[in-house]
């Protein structure tokens, strides 16, 4: 079995020491890079809707401190093109996973894109989604599953496993897996996460904070630094 690579990292950028403390602790457990949301669609709008471009300068920052590549979340055409040169991964959220002017501007773009699956999306809308993408030049497509909307009210949304061998064996994308956004809820991150490996995922994209209960936005989901470490030692033993 292939490694596993390892997004991790807060919901929202909140601070600067938020964002580099944080940094500093994942780097220190090996994960391959640092997450954070710094534009950040809320169902509700009179909830944090993240720092912005000045989240985008610490996030900057932390990855300049620790080395650790930087994903993060663009919503526009115009946020693509004034502040993709300065991510390492861009994140397509599930609200724009049908935002095809979106797609097609990160198609311009010769780095990776992580296309997360749109809320009630099938299989066959989420590669066409994906051909938006390689149509305009980028073939560096990463699929990430995180859930999608069923009748069940007692979690976030269902992770749909299947998802995985499917992509693996209808397409030639790599598939990661969110179990953060697929549960909502931090006692089945570990669980979901074994059971994403065991069905192939190529990675993981896991919200951590240091102190998850003072959270700004999905403190529910998140998990320490210390659940993290043990997640990945369970993985790396049957790597």
């Amino acid at each position: 079995m292939n490694k596993v690579t390892i997004i991790a990292g807060p919901c929202s950028v909140e601070s600067r020491e938020q964002i580099i403390r944080i940094a500093k602790k994942l780097k220190e457990l090996g994960v391959d890079y640092l997450r954070g949301g710094c534009f950040k669609p809320r169902t509700d709008p009179d909830t944090f809707q993240g720092l912005g471009e000045l989240g985008l300068d610490y996030l900057i920052e932390a990855k300049e401190i620790t080395g650790l590549p930087i994903v993060t979340e663009l919503m526009t055409v115009e946020q693509v093109r004034k502040y993709a040169r300065y991510i390492d991964i861009i994140q397509i959220g599930a609200r724009n996973m049908y935002n095809y002017d979106l797609l097609k501007e990160v198609g311009k773009l010769d780095k990776p894109v992580l296309l997360k699956r749109g809320l009630s999306a099938t299989y066959k809308e989420w590669l066409l989604a994906c051909k938006y993408i390689t149509n305009n030049g980028n073939n560096k497509v990463i699929l990430c599953e995180r859930g999608i909307r069923t009748f069940e009210g007692e979690t976030r949304n269902t992770l749909d496993i299947e998802a995985v061998p499917y992509i693996k064996h209808n397409s030639n994308f790599k598939i990661y897996v969110d179990p953060s956004h697929a549960s909502g809820k931090r006692y089945m991150i570990e669980p979901l996460s074994l059971a994403a490996v065991a069905a192939g995922c190529d990675g993981l994209e896991i919200e951590v904070h240091d102190e998850p209960d003072k959270a700004f936005t999905d403190k529910e989901q998140a998990i320490t630094p210390d659940e993290l470490s043990k997640i990945m030692k369970i993985i790396n033993k049957y790597m």
